[in-house]
């Protein structure tokens, strides 16, 4: 994190990113902030996994610490959308070009070979497969992909919507109050989004569900969409 932190280049990236996808192209926050959220929020799902026994890949297959999975996820979230330096369209990809010799840089002090490869294919692995359709072959890689749709809360997920410009999309948005990362009962993740309007279940369904529905972490995960008001009561259980 202190390499991350002092690292100019990354900090103008995320500025280039920005105004590439606000500015340019009217999109929702995936600057420093987007990082920060999906950052914390993958390393939470994380550690509730591990606790109730998931194994991380670069553990089981490479031998590897949960410590060197921890590193994995931040430093994917840290680099997953650097690629819209480049272009939005195909993002996720474009990534991979900044990402490669980013990673490698950041993770030389700490690792030697063969390890310093394992560790940033590893990386390039959990970028390439947030995009929403791409499938995950790790938990690594999972919640990195489930963690980005997880910024959703007062509608971050869209820029506020203006005159003339309303879709379900930014209404859907603002309807997000909160969302929590618990530890589950039947399952070992339980992700509790509370809602302002009905609206707000449009951006679980097309937004969240369908990230978790393409991720390793579907048997492991439940979520909860829930409305109070007075007037309304709505509870929506997801287990996919």
């Amino acid at each position: 994190m202190d390499a991350i932190n002092a690292d100019a280049e990354l900090a103008q990236l995320y500025v280039c990113t920005n105004i590439n996808a606000v500015d340019r192209s009217g999109l929702n926050d995936h600057g420093e902030v987007h990082i920060r959220i999906v950052a914390n929020a993958a390393l939470r799902l994380l550690r509730l996994l591990a606790e109730a026994g998931v194994t991380p890949g670069v553990v089981r297959e490479h031998g590897m610490a949960p410590e060197d999975a921890e590193l994995i996820v931040v430093l994917a979230a840290c680099l997953h959308d650097v690629g819209m330096v480049i272009h939005r369209e195909g993002h996720e990809m474009l990534s991979l070009v900044i990402a490669y010799p980013k990673a490698r840089q950041l993770l030389a002090p700490l690792y030697e070979e063969p390890q310093l490869t394992t560790m940033v294919s590893e990386v390039l692995h959990a970028i390439i497969a947030h995009n929403w359709e791409q499938t995950c072959l790790t938990i690594e890689a999972g919640v990195v992909k489930v963690a980005d749709a997880l910024d959703m809360t007062q509608g971050r997920s869209r820029i506020p919507f203006e005159a003339g410009a309303v879709n379900i999309h930014s209404v859907s948005a603002q309807s997000i109050k909160e969302v929590r990362i618990e530890r589950g009962e039947e399952r070992p993740v339980r992700i509790v989004i509370d809602l302002s309007g009905t609206a707000g279940i449009f951006q679980v369904d097309e937004l969240l569900q369908r990230k978790l529905k393409h991720s390793t972490l579907a048997p492991h995960v439940e979520i909860v969409a829930r409305l109070e008001t007075t007037t309304e009561h709505l509870s929506k259980v997801y287990k996919l």
